[in-house]
Order: structure tokens, then C-alpha cells, then sequence
């Protein structure tokens, strides 16, 4: 049998303190993008939270993580926009590029 690799964590959460489990890979991105963005886990947690996701808090946690970094990665990405064309955008920071999660 083996064991789990998630680390548990006390978070505070919208609804309030709560514990979340993620990987140790995951805990260590979500610091480096608060380093980035100069913002506390808490309120990250929070305004993913508030965006809403249909998986639950960990699943929209683990998309914003993967979107975060991928739009960090590229250069210039399109990006659908609310009316369904295409845009180009220009990834000045990384967390104002989530598509799929939008800014945090």
C-alpha cells in the first residue's frame, strides 16, 4: 500500500479557516506566485475561491496554478475573449494572463 504524498495545510478560505490537501509541488508553486504577485496565500486562495470553479477549491487551485505558469511561459498567447472571437495577449505579468481563471 502506498502512502499519500498530499500535505495538509490550515488555510483561510472565504468561508473561513479550513484545511486543504495538496501536493508538495503545488504548496511550493502557490508560494512562489505569492512571491510574484506580493500577496498572502490567504487572500490568493480567496480570489481563486471567488472565481468560482466547478471541481471545488483544491480542483480550481491545481487550473490556476497550470494556468498561471503556462501563460508565464509563453511569450504571447491567444486568448479567447467573453464574445468568442480571439485576441492576442501580451503576458506582461503572468497572473493578469489566467484565461481560464482570470486575474487575481
Amino acid at each position: 500500500m502506498s502512502t499519500s504524498r498530499l500535505v495538509n495545510r490550515n488555510v483561510i478560505a472565504t468561508s473561513g479557516r479550513t484545511s486543504m490537501r495538496l501536493e508538495p509541488e503545488l504548496w511550493e508553486a502557490l508560494q512562489d506566485i505569492c512571491q510574484r504577485e506580493a500577496i498572502s496565500l490567504s487572500d490568493l486562495i480567496q480570489r481563486i475561491e471567488r472565481k468560482g470553479h466547478p471541481g471545488g477549491r483544491t480542483s480550481a487551485i491545481r487550473v490556476y496554478v497550470v494556468t498561471y505558469f503556462r501563460a508565464a511561459a509563453l511569450p504571447r498567447r491567444a486568448v479567447r475573449t467573453r464574445l468568442g472571437g480571439m485576441r492576442q495577449l501580451s503576458t506582461v505579468s503572468a497572473g493578469a494572463a489566467g484565461a481560464d481563471c482570470g486575474p487575481v
